[in-house]
């Protein structure tokens, strides 16, 4: 079986649901995962905010306004009455759901169950599609399966058993369909895998049923060598290792979400990145192939914050790293970079929701200055600890770019620079004529 994930620009519109079909009907074992049609999340978001600042108006009518696309959308999908009148009633349970939350209180919970809906929609509206199309097809209840842990981390062992049972209740069915993104608690209660998830259920997916591939449908063919939105003539790479690709992902290549490739990299599990605008494109095919040894890609982030300590009680003083570590563990805050000399520690965040107070407990031992604006700059590739010149060729393609710390050692896939924000597009095009 073969696990296909479509974002929300594959299922857009009443015409990209249609393009799907090609891609999807051949008879071969497919378990399809769909995210919410695009633009639906953010507006499910902005209807919650209304909601949490008690402005029922305004988000009864945001509210009005989604499902009014939605009514459109199925004029276009369906041909026939009968399909349109029952995707017509779904819609109306949807948002007479939704508008039951400006009568009561408004909590997270509601929350998570609100952000729910737009993948609850897109998924059953393509199934109906398939039904008037008289493709069999089967609707799994992502919410029957998909489950996470009081670490918010994904509950492997309960996935994979009841995900299995929801297919093995249909042995006779080769297509089935299901929702990205979106799980329930350690509770019970509906929950979320954070804003680009559906990528994460789909290899979290691919693992349970130990699927041969696991095709992930964007509209770009592929992950680029450079971002194509800053850098022009950027090209996408054939083929990655999995640790490549996660540090890509990591660093600002907005294709892939960071998260999803572990489970495709524990059970081994090709990931294949596919454009549903160009389905003949190659695309990027990421497994446990190392190809040789070179730089394959560039990425950045942005919204960085370096902080760097300082003490005289650091030089030849054991424990020191570990009493600054233990406070961004309490806070839980993950470091991106991390440079140190005898008496100094500059490191990088990206999470800023609780700098004022890490800063405070750190001021309790060290003196700390905190730079903010900054992108991190990675380059990706194979570096082996043997292979001569890479850091030459990145240095000298940065040589007119001030540089605020480097890293690199911690793996062999990555040498990571930070910069001004400001500098940023001047660092890609540098790299990219420099590298490439």
């Amino acid at each position: 079986m073969k696990v296909l994930k479509f974002g929300g620009t594959s299922v857009g519109s009443a015409e990209r649901m249609k393009a799907l079909i090609p891609l999807i009907n051949d008879g071969e074992p497919k378990l399809v995962v769909l995210s919410a049609m695009s633009g639906t999340t953010n507006k499910l978001v902005d209807i919650s905010t209304a909601l949490y600042e008690h402005n029922n108006e305004k988000a009864t009518e945001w509210i009005a306004a989604l499902e009014k696309n939605y009514l459109e959308v199925i004029k276009k999908l369906y041909r026939t009455k009968e399909a349109e009148f029952k995707a017509e009633g779904l819609i109306t349970s949807h948002f007479d759901y939704l508008r039951s939350f400006t009568i009561d209180l408004f909590t997270v919970n509601e929350e998570r169950a609100i952000l729910a809906q737009g993948e609850l929609l897109s998924t059953a509206l393509f199934h109906y599609y398939l039904e008037e199309q008289n493709i069999g097809s089967v609707l799994l209840p992502a919410l029957q399966f998909m489950r996470i842990d009081e670490n918010e981390e994904p509950d492997m062992n309960y996935i994979k058993t009841h995900c299995k049972a929801e297919i093995a209740k249909y042995p006779a069915e080769k297509l089935f369909i299901t929702q990205g993104y979106i799980c329930r608690n350690s509770f019970g209660e509906i929950d979320n895998l954070k804003r680009g998830g559906s990528d994460y259920s789909a290899t979290i997916i691919g693992a349970a049923v130990n699927a041969e591939e696991i095709q992930i449908w964007t509209d770009i063919d592929g992950m680029h060598n450079n971002d194509p939105r800053i850098v022009e003539n950027t090209y996408p790479i054939s083929e990655l290792s999995f640790d490549e690709a996660a540090e890509l992902a990591y660093f600002g290549a907005k294709i892939l979400h960071p998260t999803c490739i572990l489970p495709a990299k524990m059970n081994n599990i090709p990931v294949h990145l596919l454009n549903t605008m160009q389905p003949s494109a190659k695309g990027t095919l990421i497994s446990s192939k190392t190809i040789g040894d070179s730089i394959k890609a560039v990425a950045a982030k942005d919204g960085i914050t370096a902080i760097n300590i300082k003490s005289a009680r650091m030089l030849l003083a054991y424990g020191f790293l570990r009493a600054v570590f233990e406070i961004f563990e309490r806070y839980k805050t993950p470091i991106d970079m991390i440079t140190t000399s005898e008496v100094a520690v500059s490191l990088t965040i990206d999470n800023i929701k609780n700098l004022d107070a890490i800063v405070k407990e750190l001021n309790e031992f060290c003196s700390v200055e905190v730079d903010t604006d900054l992108t991190i700059v990675c380059i990706v590739g194979s570096f082996s600890a043997e292979k001569q010149g890479y850091a030459m060729r990145i240095f000298e393609a940065l040589k007119n770019i001030p540089i605020r710390m480097i890293s690199y050692g911690g793996s062999e896939n990555n040498v990571s620079v930070l910069v001004d924000t400001k500098l940023k597009k001047d660092a890609l095009v540098a790299l990219n004529n420099g590298l490439f």
